[in-house]
């Protein structure tokens, strides 16, 4: 049985026979980059590997507040989302074995391609307008809201790093790092599967991952692709991809830099990982990344009382 709570979905979009992503991708992929193909097999944390002192981990929340629809002058409307967003960072002293939350921020946004619609004030809390081009279909208003959680967390991780690092440090991304590739020592931690990206013959190499143990690299030649491996971490239940998470870094590195990349984390992110009792996304969902879901989340406020205070706000520009 999974470890993974089945009500979070599963952490890989399997076929019914469990043999893992089933979704094939359409990316070029090269896995001869660290290893031939033929010799693929699965990889231990070097003795030489030296872990660092200093983690960030850095994730961010959204929440969507209200839908509202626009009136145009000439009689037209435009589809809105007020959503609620916030990012934080999470330093770990390794050394110290201590953890801290060192940076964390709200940003609030009315989201729509009306070409007159301003700022909401509702109560104390406003929503600043961001327009989109397009049509603006109500249905893609939600993603419209990801690139400003991005830039939010690109912010705060910079910020955390000016005044806590030392200089050696290695920051965590959760989920894919698209344009966040410009950051320094970051890697991207992905922890449910979606696609399947290696050949078929190479996928046993994943499932006989023991804990800490990784995949070579390989190179996803794709829009946000770069370099990437696969990751076990301790605490899965042994079903064939339990505890299997997917870590990538930038395109810009060079294949020696990913590789070492891939080593620190095969050295660092299996001491964070969570236990079932701890968390039902275990243990993929680190355990210092569900603490910050848990505190962005209160810092977003009370759904209702925005809820209702975008109402009167609206009620009131009619």
């Amino acid at each position: 049985m999974d470890a993974w709570d089945p009500s979070y979905g599963a952490s890989y979009e399997g076929a019914d026979g469990g043999e893992g992503p089933a979704s094939p991708s359409s990316a070029q992929v090269d896995t001869d980059v660290e290893i031939p193909a033929a010799e693929w097999a699965p990889i231990d944390v070097s003795p030489s590997v030296r872990r660092p002192d200093v983690v960030f981990l850095v994730d961010g929340v959204r929440r969507n507040d209200a839908g509202l629809w626009t009136a145009e002058e000439d009689g037209t409307s435009y589809a809105g989302l007020a959503a609620s967003y916030a990012a934080g960072v999470v330093r770990c002293d390794l050394g110290r074995g201590q953890a801290e939350l060192v940076g964390a921020k709200v940003g609030r946004g009315l989201f729509t391609a009306s070409p007159t619609a301003s700022d909401v004030q509702a109560g104390t809390v406003r929503y600043t307008v961001h327009r989109i081009e397009g049509a603006g279909e109500a249905s893609k208003l939600p993603s419209a809201v990801q690139p400003s959680l991005t830039a939010l967390e690109i912010d705060i991780s910079s910020e955390a790093r000016a005044v806590g690092s030392d200089g050696a440090d290695l920051l965590v991304v959760d989920g894919p790092l698209r344009n966040r590739r410009q950051l320094p020592r970051t890697i991207g931690y992905v922890k449910t599967q979606q696609k399947q990206y290696l050949p078929g013959a190479l996928t046993p190499v994943v499932t006989s991952l023991r804990p800490g143990q990784r995949t070579p690299v390989f190179h996803l030649g794709t829009v946000w692709g770069g370099w990437s491996w696969y990751l076990r971490l301790p605490g899965g239940s042994g079903a064939p991809w339990s505890g299997i998470v997917r870590v990538e870094c930038s395109p810009d590195l060079a294949p020696d830099e990913a590789i070492e990349l891939a080593e620190l984390s095969s050295a660092t992110l299996p001491r964070f990982a969570s236990a079932s009792y701890k968390d039902p996304r275990a243990p993929q969902n680190l355990v210092p990344i569900a603490g910050l879901e848990r505190r962005l989340r209160t810092m977003l406020g009370d759904a209702r009382f925005l809820h209702r205070a975008l109402t009167k706000a609206t009620a009131l520009t009619r």
